[in-house]
Order: structure tokens, then C-alpha cells, then sequence
């Protein structure tokens, strides 16, 4: 399999770790490729028509995207522990995936508006209300993180979101009134799945 992905993408970044953790990081090739919204990579469009990383491509050519359903179908191929669980647990686990996927969302609109977007065209309205779905997810993990299972989709993807805050937005202070997320994350980021791919970029 080849996985198209960038190192600063924290999308990207939720498929390494999951593929870590699930043991499958060995059969798959990890393959640079550029992508931004005004400038997509043709590599990339051969096999996502939007343009968007990551991707993966199978042995037969198929491709699947986006980080959401290449998690779920490396899942599907782990033989070992599971990170989409099943029953009552499986929604709890997705809805805090889509919350911190929210804010991934939120933050890149953010990053677009500050690095690509001319300063005199940018929208200061437009960039505080993403900020503000940013700060609300944040307050809503610090309700969540005392109760969260170790090891799942969600607190995958909730640490991705933490680390490209941490990466992108450092005046975003995240850390700041929200002890228990805090310690949490000091805690999952020493996963040896997560220092493997801190993001660069």
C-alpha cells in the first residue's frame, strides 16, 4: 500500500499513528506529496479528485480517502488490537473522532486565512469564528478526557488535534485552563506511535 501524505498534515498524521499502533506501519509506503487549496498535487489528483491528502492506494489501485475511512479500513486489516470498537462504545469513540476532526477543520481554515489569503483581503470576523470552534472543542475535551478509554479512534484523533495546535497555532495557549487535557496529552504523546510522527513542517 502507499499512503500520500505531507508531514505537517495532523490528518496524515491519525493514519501513521493508528498504522503504529495496529502494527500495520511495515506495509505501507509513505509517500511525500504536496497539497494545498490553490495549488493541488497531480500526483495526488490521479487518485483523489480533490486533491486532498492523505490517500491511500491499494495493491489493485484503489484508492481510498479520506483520514476517516483509511483509518477504518486499516482497522478493519488489524489483526491485533482494534481502535474502531463495536457497540455503544463505537459511537462514543466516532463522535469524539469528528469533534477533534472539527477542529483539525476549524484550525487549517484559520492557518489558510493567515498564511495564504493577501493581508488586505483577510476577514477578521471569518478567523474568529473559527477560532471560536477551536475553543469550544477544547472545552468540550476537558469534559471528555477523564472518562476517554486509552486507546481508540477518538483519543487518536484527539491527540493529532492537540499536537497540530501545538505545531501551528502556539498563541492559541490550548493548554491554559484546561489542566485535565493537559495531563492527559503529556501522557499520549510519549506513545511511541505518536513520537514517530511528530509532525514537521
Amino acid at each position: 500500500m502507499k499512503l500520500f501524505y505531507s508531514p505537517a498534515s495532523p490528518y496524515a498524521r491519525k493514519v501513521l499513528v493508528l498504522a503504529h499502533e495496529t502494527g500495520l506501519i511495515d506495509r505501507i509506503a509513505v509517500t511525500v506529496a504536496g497539497a494545498s487549496p490553490t495549488g493541488p498535487s497531480p500526483e495526488v489528483a490521479a487518485y483523489n479528485p480533490l486533491g486532498k491528502i492523505p490517500a491511500l492506494v491499494l495493491e489493485d489501485g484503489t484508492a481510498l480517502y479520506d483520514s476517516r475511512v483509511i483509518c477504518e479500513y486499516l482497522d478493519g486489516l488489524s489483526a491485533g488490537p482494534r481502535l474502531f470498537p463495536e457497540g455503544a462504545a463505537r459511537w462514543d469513540a466516532l463522535v469524539r473522532q469528528a469533534l477533534a476532526d472539527g477542529l483539525l477543520d476549524a484550525a487549517l481554515l484559520t492557518r489558510y486565512e493567515r498564511v495564504l489569503r493577501p493581508e488586505e483581503r483577510r476577514w477578521e470576523s471569518w478567523e474568529a469564528g473559527q477560532v471560536g470552534k477551536i475553543t469550544a472543542a477544547l472545552d468540550r475535551f476537558e469534559t471528555l478526557v477523564a472518562d476517554m478509554p486509552v486507546l481508540d479512534i477518538g483519543t487518536v484523533a484527539i491527540a493529532c488535534a492537540l499536537g497540530y495546535l501545538d505545531l501551528r497555532f502556539p498563541d492559541l495557549a490550548w493548554r491554559e485552563g484546561r489542566p485535565a487535557t493537559a495531563a492527559w496529552y503529556a501522557v499520549f504523546e510519549a506513545r511511541p506511535s505518536m513520537v514517530a510522527t511528530v509532525p514537521k513542517g
